[in-house]
């Protein structure tokens, strides 16, 4: 069995607050994208995970992929299989793919296994192993609060915009993003303005990562300025990088302009 997981972009992030746990409580909106990996499941005499394509940082023991598997098998008896995973999307994005990854692991074995989980149990399963998983049990634009993991249907729609994603050779911390930020809650929420009208987000949808991000990394912000030379509608760096992400009206080559970055681009479903 094979599945494609996506990656996303985040459309605006807030940091609210701190956490008694640690975390802290975000407002975002979860946006799908059809950059993938691609994820294989087959019978296997023992458990083995393999994986092609871009080198995944950690041990095959730390893969998210893994660790889903075992977050099951501690409920279900489920039979040993072989999980290749190549790997298209770029690790220390800001773009999900290794929590995507996950997620479609456990929806995959509860797939082959019939185990019949719901989707809001699969939801819980995947808050387990990481803040922004649940989102990636479903296909659709979400809003989510809480770390997170905590989501709610909303009605933006993309459908037809063009986007192109830039990922430069930086590798963004998640330590080092969170070390400048200073929770508050904003003027306005996040719900709120994704209703505006897409010229009216640039300077209003604000991402709380790009000030901390962008003074220790000055070529992301040129990124995103450059984004917007070329016509984006509205451009943000994804989660906590280092991804730049540039909504355009309609299709734009733009790989010329960034020759020692990774680039991808493509309609929005």
């Amino acid at each position: 069995m094979v599945v494609f997981p996506p990656c996303k972009i985040n459309l605006g992030l807030s940091v609210l607050s701190k956490r008694p746990d640690g975390y802290h409580n975000l407002e975002t909106c979860f946006y799908p994208v059809p950059w993938t990996d691609v994820l294989e499941i087959i019978p296997a005499d023992s458990f083995e995970f393999s994986s092609t394509g871009n080198v995944i940082p950690g041990t095959p023991e730390e893969n998210l992929c893994v660790k889903a598997y075992q977050v099951l098998k501690k409920d279900f008896e489920l039979e040993p299989v072989k999980i290749h995973l190549h790997k298209i999307i770029p690790s220390g994005a800001g773009l999900g793919g290794g929590s995507s990854d996950a997620a479609h692991t456990l929806r995959l074995l509860n797939e082959k296994f019939a185990i019949g989980l719901s989707q809001q149990k699969l939801m819980e399963y995947a808050a387990q192993l990481g803040s922004d998983c649940a989102y990636f049990i479903q296909d659709k634009a979400m809003l989510g609060t809480g770390r997170g993991e905590i989501l709610s249907e909303t009605s933006l729609s993309l459908k037809g915009k063009f986007l192109v994603l830039v990922k430069p050779d930086i590798h963004v911390s998640t330590a080092d993003a969170f070390s400048g930020i200073r929770p508050a809650t904003p003027h306005r929420a996040i719900s709120e303005i994704i209703q505006y009208p897409r010229q009216q987000w640039k300077g209003v949808l604000k991402n709380d990562f790009e000030d901390t991000v962008f003074n220790k990394h000055p070529a992301i912000k040129r990124i995103k300025e450059k984004l917007y030379e070329l016509g984006a509608v509205y451009a943000a760096m994804s989660g906590t990088g280092s991804a730049v992400a540039g909504i355009f009206d309609g299709e734009i080559d733009v790989s010329r302009h960034f020759l020692d970055a990774t680039t991808w681009s493509g309609s929005l479903e």
